[in-house]
């Protein structure tokens, strides 16, 4: 079926390696519109929020021509597909699809960006294959009887590409599906020679964790959020640090554990999947008006504001449950040090507070290295290495007598020549970044981490980590087209 707002996450999330909220400020833009060639804006496609696969007539009757016209009758279907939308869909909108099928990716590529191409591509296409016959295979399966051991396998070939002419099937990022092999021409009653046998043991294997696509597909199967909403329920989780995303696998951090722990305790009623989903259900109810939304609201609202009211009178007790105590004692008033949990992780803090707001990081320990032979020009002590909020930094060991703080460097000349190093640093969402030192004069800046290794070809002073799926960890140049076969060794 052509795209809903989940699919296409889903789909570009796969394909593209799209995060959701990427998906959707790209298909917004193509939807507002693109100047052309006239010089006119122009809007690619339909509406992005939709959980609707209807298409409109007249968009039926173009696609059905263009698919004639450019790929031949034998991929025309004699009657148009229709397809079944969700229960509950709301069909004020059309799916995701072109708003003009003469607009071919590759008629105006020119005037997109690399990722509104992409995303254009891949909704043009899923269009187009959509209104197309289907693929058709041959199977085949095979019975080889060893004495008393029968042997099965089974094989497909391809017989009629069909709609795979334009959009080719991805495996599920979660699938278990095994891999299938090409077998050789057989005839009934063959006798076959072994050459080899390979014992292989399978045992069952946990879930997968989730990637962004499989949560949205989770969340909607089970009724949770709107088509307005999967981005920003995902981007929300990462913003807080409640998750992580470790090689596109969504992973609870332990504050994300701790905060689901709380909530799940105190309020078992709300956080469940059958009352968020029931939750979604009424309030398309109210829309359709088969509820009253007084009434919804009502039945609520009551007994939350009692369940609230109970857990608000635990807060101190909720909070001193998860800290933890240590064998630190406060430099300031000599009481013990605990572990307390804040918006930002977990940190030291005086168990005295608030008569002393001592506080520090937990890992401070670590922190505080010294910087062999760094000075601070402001009093002549020693530095020493930090880590704060967005990072590691250099600051003065004499703190807080003087609080000269400064980035800390690769050791890498700023390719601008502004005398400048490359220093470690993080964005507002935790993301690790690389810029000048001398910033904001200089603006020098990359995602990729610099390694202390010449290009060979421009002979560039640093190259920089990179990995692709198919390439895996390799090092490139930012100043030519170099790119390295070997693989990326770690710098500390």
């Amino acid at each position: 079926p052509p795209y809903t707002t989940s699919t296409l996450q889903q789909d570009a999330s796969r394909r593209l390696y799209f995060p959701p909220s990427k998906t959707m400020l790209l298909a917004q833009q193509l939807y507002e519109g693109v100047e052309l060639d006239k010089g006119e804006s122009i809007g690619l496609i339909t509406y992005m929020r939709t959980d609707s696969v209807r298409i409109a007539n007249e968009a039926l009757g173009l696609v059905r021509k263009h698919i004639a016209l450019h790929l031949g009758e034998n991929y025309l279907p004699e009657k148009p597909n229709f397809y079944k939308s969700k229960k509950l869909a709301q069909e004020a909108h059309e799916a995701i699809r072109p708003t003009y099928v003469e607009y071919t990716p590759e008629k105006i590529k020119k005037y997109l960006t690399k990722d509104q191409l992409r995303l254009y591509e891949l909704i043009y296409n899923r269009f187009l294959a959509s209104q197309m016959v289907p693929a058709v295979f041959d199977t085949i399966s095979v019975d080889i009887q060893a004495s008393k051991y029968l042997f099965r396998s089974n094989s497909s070939k391809l017989k009629s590409d069909g709609f795979l002419k334009v959009y080719d099937e991805v495996k599920e990022e979660n699938g278990n599906d095994q891999e299938e092999f090409p077998l050789p021409e057989l005839t009934v009653g063959q006798l076959l020679k072994l050459l080899e046998l390979l014992p292989e043991q399978h045992f069952t294997k946990p879930p997968a964790r989730f990637t962004e696509a499989s949560l949205i597909k989770e969340m909607e199967s089970n009724g949770i959020g709107r088509p307005s909403t999967y981005a920003t329920i995902i981007s929300t989780l990462k913003h807080r640090k409640y998750v992580d995303s470790v090689q596109r696998r969504l992973t609870p951090t332990e504050l994300g554990m701790t905060v689901n722990r709380i909530l799940v305790q105190h309020f078992p009623e709300i956080f469940n999947i059958g009352f968020t989903a029931e939750m979604e259900e009424e309030l398309d109810k109210i829309e359709e008006g088969e509820m009253k939304w007084h009434e919804v609201l009502t039945d609520f609202y009551q007994p939350f504001s009692e369940i609230v009211n109970r857990v608000s009178k635990k807060t101190k007790q909720i909070k001193e449950s998860h800290q933890q105590d240590t064998e630190e004692n406060c430099e300031k008033c000599g009481a013990p040090m605990v572990i307390k949990w804040g918006r930002n992780g977990r940190f030291l803090s005086c168990s005295n507070y608030p008569e002393c707001k001592n506080a520090k990081p937990l890992n401070h320990k670590e922190d505080k290295v010294l910087v062999n032979g760094a000075k601070c020009e402001k009093c002549g002590s020693e530095m020493v290495i930090k880590t704060g909020r967005f990072g590691r930094f250099l600051a003065c060991s004499n703190y807080p007598e003087c609080k000269n703080t400064k980035p800390l460097t690769l050791g890498i000349p700023c390719p601008q020549g502004c005398g400048g190093e490359i220093a470690e640093r993080r964005s507002r969402r935790g993301k690790v970044f690389y810029s000048c030192s001398n910033y904001p004069e200089c603006k020098f800046s990359t995602w990729d981490k610099p390694v202390t290794e010449k290009c060979p070809q421009c002979q560039a002073k640093f190259l920089v980590e990179k990995h692709s799926k198919s390439k895996g960890d390799y090092l490139k140049c930012l100043s030519c087209d170099y790119e390295s076969v070997a693989k990326v060794e770690s710098t500390a």
